[in-house]
């Protein structure tokens, strides 16, 4: 009887081991849940909202990374010495100007890229009138449009040669020249200057009003836009 007891016992402090074991995990993890939802009734449509949220975050990711991965495509095409960390930064940088902006795209922005460039996708390169970079920011443009961005104007070399920075003003310029005067209007803005731009657009689209560059600028970056599947 002894032993009996003495077995029943063990068994009991068996039993209560084993329900504290799983209990005050399951606890510990109710009050963490009950605690991070603001102490709101855990319940089916909780969990199922959190589960979209998660494949929400999942979908934008997926997204982001077919585009960059496709931009580092296009890059090499131009540039395959490019090292694969810069370009995927650069790449990086376009998908985020395309969020950033609403009218403008990745396809856009890298034919813009592509032209203005000479094909190289070269971050020092450099034309004869002056423009810097990959998308060609004159440097009084670049000074301006470095104030809004945030970025410390230290000298037309360290800020518009350096990649990231030329897409991020370049961009905003393209994005307000193209709010004010569409996408063709915007393209011949950014090439031939706001004034020419704003004449042409008045003028019903009159060749004459643009010098010739931008004349064969606008067609050229739509080409490659749609070449690029914009």
């Amino acid at each position: 009887m002894a032993e009996e007891k003495l077995n029943s016992g063990v068994r009991t402090r068996r039993f209560w081991v084993l329900i504290l074991a799983i209990g005050l995990p399951l606890w510990a993890i109710t009050l963490y849940l009950a605690f991070h939802l603001g102490g709101r009734r855990l319940n089916l449509h909780i969990l199922e909202r959190n589960v979209q949220e998660v494949r929400a975050a999942m979908n934008v990711d997926t997204v982001r990374q077919h585009y960059i991965q496709k931009t580092m495509g296009v890059i090499a095409d131009y540039n395959p010495g490019m090292p694969s960390d810069e370009r995927y930064e650069i790449a990086s940088e376009i998908y985020d100007m395309s969020i950033k902006y609403d009218n403008l795209d990745v396809d856009l922005l890298c034919a813009t890229i592509i032209h203005e460039s000479a094909q190289t996708w070269r971050a020092n390169i450099r034309s004869k009138a002056g423009a810097m970079g990959l998308m060609q920011v004159m440097p009084a443009t670049g000074m301006f449009i470095a104030h809004f961005e945030g970025i410390t104007w230290t000298s037309p070399q360290e800020v518009l040669l350096n990649p990231i920075y030329n897409i991020r003003i370049g961009a905003r310029y393209l994005s307000t020249m193209i709010s004010l005067y569409g996408l063709e209007g915007g393209l011949a803005a950014y090439n031939g200057g706001e004034r020419r731009a704003a004449l042409w657009v008045t003028e019903g689209s009159d060749n004459g009003s643009l010098p010739p560059e931008t004349r064969e600028y606008v067609p050229a970056i739509l080409e490659i836009y749609k070449e690029l599947g914009g």
